[in-house]
C-alpha cells in the first residue's frame, strides 16, 4: 500500500465529514462522547456548518492509500479562534481525522510531517495545534510524541471542556 498526500477543496465536504463520523464511530464505542459527541457531524446542520467553515477558510489535504481518503489534515495561517494570539505567523492545524481502519499505518504523523513541510515551506516558524484535553490526556500524549509542546490549556465551551494548545518550533 503506498500513501499519498492530495489536496482537496470545498468540494471534498462530504468526504471530511464522512471521516469525522468514523471518528465520532470509534469513540463513542470507546465510550467516549465527551469529545465530539455521540452523533455524527453529518447529522447535524450546526456542526456540517462548522466543518465547512474549516473546509472553506483553510488549505484541505487528504492521505489517501489507493486512491482511498485515510486521513484528512486542514491547516491554516489563522489560529482557532478561541487560542491566544502569537505575534508571529503561524500554521495552525486545525483538523486531523485518520480513519481507524488503517490503525498503525502512521497516517496522523505523516499528515503532521507534510504540514511541517507546508509550513516551512511558506517560511512560517511556528506550527500549532490545539485538541480536546481528556482526563486520560490521550491525544495530548500523541501530540507531544509527535513533537508538540504544550503551551496553554484553555476552557471552552459552557460545558466546562478543556482544549489543550502545542507549538512546534520548526
Amino acid at each position: 500500500m503506498r500513501m499519498e498526500i492530495r489536496a482537496g477543496g470545498s468540494d471534498d465536504l462530504d468526504i471530511v465529514l464522512a471521516m469525522v463520523d468514523e471518528a465520532v464511530e470509534w469513540l463513542v464505542a470507546q465510550g467516549r462522547t465527551d469529545q465530539w459527541g455521540s452523533e455524527p457531524f453529518s447529522g447535524s446542520e450546526r456542526l456540517t456548518d462548522f466543518m465547512r467553515k474549516l473546509v472553506d477558510a483553510g488549505d484541505l489535504y487528504f492521505a489517501t492509500i489507493d486512491g482511498q481518503p485515510v486521513g484528512t489534515l486542514i491547516i491554516n495561517a489563522e489560529r482557532m479562534h478561541y487560542a491566544p494570539a502569537i505575534h508571529e505567523p503561524e500554521l495552525y492545524l486545525r483538523v486531523l481525522v485518520t480513519s481507524r481502519r488503517y490503525k498503525g499505518q502512521r497516517i496522523g504523523s505523516r499528515l503532521i510531517e507534510f504540514a511541517r513541510s507546508e509550513a516551512i515551506r511558506r517560511g512560517v516558524a511556528i506550527m500549532r495545534v490545539d485538541c480536546y484535553a481528556s482526563p486520560d490526556e490521550a491525544l495530548v500524549r500523541y501530540y507531544e510524541s509527535q513533537g508538540f509542546t504544550r503551551t496553554e490549556r484553555l476552557a471552552v465551551g459552557d460545558d466546562g471542556a478543556h482544549v489543550q494548545v502545542f507549538e512546534m518550533r520548526l
